[in-house]
């Protein structure tokens, strides 16, 4: 029956329209995979190709990569915890972590943005500077961007989780986006390895 819903699954599985939109939701994150590899590859393949310019070693600074890397795994935690509210049913527990999720999104984009204006501004060192930078950049940038994407997109959710309660649809849209998270901090794991502490060790 059209409408039916199944008590027996969580709130996001219970219309066949929700399953078919997270199972498309897992197809579009192996593109994202694929996407991120490449840019990981390319990056890897120019490293050490810096044309005089500054290197990894030089630019890196501890503290400030491992702000960026606490602001956002702390925030894959704090959607773990809005994920668990929206199953227990708990509509304003969901909003709060929610929140703090965000908040500690925008943290970590803020940080980012800062990194980038440092390196930029005060070293010199900007895409056209070398291989190396332009590898970096456009994988930290894209990386970056779906951040963003991500915080506005989870905005939109919260402004529909306020007018309409948790829903199967709404709860839907708020484990999609908490997939989306997710992923994004698994990304920023390898980044973390494959570019900090790989350039401050090369």
């Amino acid at each position: 029956m059209a409408g039916h819903l199944d008590k027996s699954l969580p709130l996001e599985y219970q219309e066949e329209q929700s399953r078919l939109n997270i199972l498309g939701f897992w197809i579009f994150l192996g593109a994202e995979i694929a996407l991120f590899s490449t840019l990981f590859v390319t990056y890897l393949t120019y490293h050490t190709r810096t044309a005089g310019g500054p290197t990894a070693e030089e630019l890196f600074v501890v503290k400030d990569f491992m702000i960026e890397t606490l602001l956002l795994l702390f925030s894959s935690f704090t959607m773990g915890i809005a994920i668990f509210k929206m199953r227990n049913n708990d509509l304003k527990g969901l909003l709060v972590w929610f929140v703090i999720t965000l908040v500690l999104g925008g943290g970590f984009l803020f940080y980012e943005i800062r990194e980038f204006y440092m390196y930029a501004v005060h070293e010199g060192a900007t895409m056209q500077t070398s291989a190396f930078l332009s590898g970096f950049f456009t994988l930290l940038g894209t990386h970056g961007l779906h951040v963003t994407v991500g915080v506005f997109w989870a905005i939109s959710i919260i402004i529909q989780l306020v007018r309409r309660g948790l829903t199967p649809v709404t709860a839907r849209k708020v484990f999609i986006i908490g997939l989306y998270w997710h992923f994004l901090d698994v990304v920023w794991i390898f980044i973390f390895t494959l570019v900090y502490l790989n350039g401050l060790v090369g």
